[in-house]
């Protein structure tokens, strides 16, 4: 992601343009998305966009660094509670949708293949899980292997499931079931 600018009024101009274009990437992908629309949102001009990121694929990009970033940092890690933080990515994913449609952009897309964005903010997730698996603790497997089938497993309700995507509106006792269920199909997964 470009350096922000470091002006309080720049990095107020710039989380505007990135929001707004967050929230147009999310709804019509990349090719659909209007530079347009997003300085009108952001309340901006081409000059100043272009300036912090570039182009339009720039921009994408700094959205899904952005994004991916915020949504990291906001779940603590905790390799003893693998399948509680695979819970919280799905609570994650039911208050923040546009997430995990702005990855199925990408998927649909650039049709990207291997690692598509970078994981530096997994670095001390595959620490720890290797670290758990020297001990015993986890299932001895690759750990970013790992990592991503519990990934997988916590978005299985997602925008992005091809079979079923949970809403925030469906009744609290779907949520608590397919919670207890993720749950105990992470710890089995993830169990020596």
């Amino acid at each position: 992601m470009p350096e922000l600018p470091s002006t309080p009024k720049g990095a107020a101009t710039s989380r505007r343009i990135l929001d707004a274009a967050a929230e147009e990437f999310s709804e019509r992908g990349i090719a659909g998305a209007r530079i347009e629309r997003v300085i009108a949102a952001a309340r901006t001009n081409k000059a100043q966009l272009y300036g912090y990121f570039g182009n339009k694929e720039g921009l994408f990009d700094a959205v899904i660094a952005d994004a991916v970033s915020r949504g990291t940092k906001a779940l603590p890690f905790d390799v003893d509670d693998i399948a509680g933080w695979a819970v919280e990515i799905y609570d994650q994913n039911l208050r923040h949708p546009d997430l995990v449609r702005l990855i199925a952009w990408i998927r649909l897309e650039r049709r990207p293949t291997g690692m598509w964005f970078d994981h530096s903010d997994h670095d001390h997730k595959l620490t720890a899980i290797a670290k758990a698996q020297a001990a015993g603790r986890l299932r001895d497997c690759d750990p970013f292997d790992l990592l991503t089938v519990v990934l997988a497993m916590a978005c299985a309700w997602s925008p992005a499931s091809g079979v079923y995507a949970a809403t925030s509106d469906e009744p609290a006792a779907d949520h608590d079931r397919r919670r207890a269920l993720l749950r105990d199909c992470v710890r089995s997964a993830v169990t020596p």
